[in-house]
C-alpha cells in the first residue's frame, strides 16, 4: 500500500480541502491571508507538495470557517465511500 504523499487517500484529502475552500467562496489568497501565510502555502498543500500536520489542519479548517472536528468528519465520510460510490451520488 502506497503511504506516500501521492496515496489515493491523501489525494482525496487534498481534493476535500480544495472543495471546502471553494464552498466557502474563498481563493487561495483569501485563505493564505487568514492564515498569515503566503499563497504558495495553500497551493503547496492543495497540490500535495507539502503535508499539513494536525495543528496546521486546525488552522486551515478555521480559516475555511469550520472546525478541525468537522473537517475530519468530512474526510472520514469521504474515505468510507469508494470513488465508485462517489460517482453514483
Amino acid at each position: 500500500m502506497d503511504k506516500g504523499i501521492t496515496a489515493e487517500e491523501y489525494r482525496r484529502f487534498r481534493a476535500l480541502l480544495r472543495r471546502m475552500r471553494l464552498e466557502a467562496g474563498l481563493t487561495q489568497v483569501d485563505v493564505a491571508e487568514r492564515l498569515d501565510e503566503p499563497q504558495s502555502f495553500v497551493s503547496k498543500y492543495e497540490s500535495g507538495e507539502r503535508r499539513l500536520d494536525v495543528i496546521e489542519l486546525r488552522r486551515v479548517a478555521e480559516a475555511l470557517g469550520t472546525t478541525l472536528v468537522a473537517a475530519v468528519e468530512r474526510l472520514v465520510h469521504e474515505l468510507e465511500h469508494s470513488p465508485a460510490d462517489a460517482e453514483k451520488d
